[in-house]
């Protein structure tokens, strides 16, 4: 029979291990002008990662509450605070994510990513968006 303190362990190890690494909140930073833009929560549904803006970080002068005007799916015309900008993210290896999509907000294109950690920063996330050989990648950093 397995001690009180050895069933604790056991399930503090298989919990920490087992919950994917992406899971949580990261700010993201806009690759042209180093500035934090937005903080991302992203969280799994149904073994898939979604990615939703839960806080922006406006100028003085920028809209204070912008809208995806631009969007042609079902986010058209829908705040960006609160606007699913990832889906359907697919786990292919321990640190690496793809298969899914990305809204860019600010122009209403969707673009297909991927997302990866890698092993030596597990607070980075490396976030990229293409069109066919095209890409663009951000690093975005875990919210603690």
């Amino acid at each position: 029979m397995k001690s009180p303190l050895t069933l604790v362990l056991t399930f503090f190890v298989t919990t920490v291990f087992t919950q994917n690494p992406v899971l949580g909140k990261w700010k993201t930073i806009d690759d042209e002008t180093g500035r934090i833009k937005s903080v991302v929560e992203i969280t799994e549904r149904d073994g898939k990662i979604y990615g939703q803006v839960i806080e922006l970080f406006r100028l003085p002068e920028e809209d204070q509450n912008p809208i995806c005007d631009k969007c042609e799916d079902d986010r058209k015309d829908q705040p960006a605070l609160g606007m699913e900008i990832v889906r359907d993210m697919v786990q292919v290896k321990p640190m690496e994510w793809e298969d899914g999509t990305i809204c860019d907000p600010k122009n209403g294109k969707i673009y297909d990513c991927e997302m990866w950690l890698e092993e030596d920063n597990m607070d980075q996330l490396k976030v990229r968006g293409y069109i066919f050989l095209f890409f663009r990648t951000q690093t975005w950093l875990r919210q603690k």
